[in-house]
């Protein structure tokens, strides 16, 4: 995960797949709402879903190749450990877990796919210069102390000290390079627990302009400024205020602590994935019981692969969840 905005000279974010029961979901960076991606100004966006669950194209071509004996088999065999009680339902508790475990699964597999290419030289180890190498094409080294005069420039210089100061922290044994689990907690530290301190002191000196330790209202606007000559706040920033209030400061006392701050600055996977839990019940639930059968999703196979309840294919043509030692 990338804390915080690229510059456009860096590319976009690689997208981290939220999985829906069986597959790939919309990307997110940021810490922004699911309904903001599946309800954009309140309407229902379908293809949301169908990337929800079926992925990229490549997902939705590789998982019609199955037959349909195959379709079936794996099908049966996910909804059987999305099924944590053995009870014969899915309840959105067990389809949430299922959800952000599918999520963590999918962003630990593109680190790992991520290290092998960042090793230029197969040791083990990816160096800061190999980072580089594979992220500009070569080695970048700026001037902690010297600011540059051109402000795209001076942007992009900020970054690049912010994710070397990110590869040092995530670098536990101060070797010469960061190993496979210390390259994770440098693309992922919101799922390593010795990088949550570095985390929020990053969002502290970003955000916290008067150093107090929290980030107040204001801070958390940013640049904003009322126009003198409108009546009122735009509607995004009343959005943004209602999350500041209701969202994020959860002691109501007008400002953000560190710990609060973290469930800003690192994306919600818990809220996302119980939104979409809800989602599907609410598509798929026939006898309205707020739980799935397995023959209200086989009897609704297609509805799942077409329509607006489609979230997945991904997962069954990846072993890691069909097969039985899950």
């Amino acid at each position: 995960m990338r804390l915080g905005p690229r510059p456009a000279a860096l590319g976009p974010l690689s997208p981290l797949l939220l999985l829906l029961l069986l597959g790939a979901a919309v990307a997110v960076a940021g810490a922004g709402k699911a309904e903001e991606l599946h309800y954009p100004q309140g309407e229902h966006r379908a293809d949301y879903d169908r990337e929800a669950l079926l992925g990229v194209q490549e997902d939705v071509d590789e998982y019609a190749k199955l037959d349909h004996d195959e379709q079936q088999r794996r099908l049966q065999a996910i909804i059987k450990k999305i099924d944590s009680d053995s009870d014969g339902f899915l309840t959105e508790s067990e389809l949430s877990q299922w959800i952000q475990m599918s999520f963590k699964h999918y962003a630990m597999q593109e680190a790992k796919q991520q290290f092998v290419e960042y090793d230029k030289n197969g040791d083990g180890i990816v160096t800061w210069d190999e980072y580089n190498i594979q992220m500009y094409d070569r080695v970048i080294d700026f001037d902690e102390n010297t600011a540059l005069d051109d402000a795209e420039e001076e942007s992009f210089r900020q970054l690049h000290l912010k994710d070397k100061k990110r590869f040092e922290k995530a670098n536990q044994d101060s070797g010469p390079g960061l190993s496979l689990e210390e390259f994770i907690a440098f693309e992922h530290p919101e799922e390593v627990d010795y990088m949550t301190e570095f985390v929020i002191q990053e969002a502290l000196e970003e955000h916290d302009k008067n150093g107090d330790g929290f980030v107040s209202l204001e801070e958390f606007l940013g640049d904003y400024r009322r126009d003198p000559t409108a009546s009122e706040d735009p509607e995004w920033i009343l959005v943004e205020k209602d999350r500041f209030v209701n969202d994020y400061d959860k002691d109501n006392d007008g400002r953000l602590d560190p710990q609060e701050l973290l469930s800003w600055v690192v994306p919600n996977n818990q809220g996302i994935a119980q939104e979409e839990a809800l989602h599907l019940i609410d598509e798929m639930d026939l006898n309205g019981d707020k739980k799935l059968s397995q023959e209200e999703i086989l009897e609704n196979q297609d509805l799942f692969l077409t329509s607006e309840a489609t979230d997945y294919g991904r997962q069954l043509h990846d072993d890691h969840f069909y097969h039985d030692e899950l």
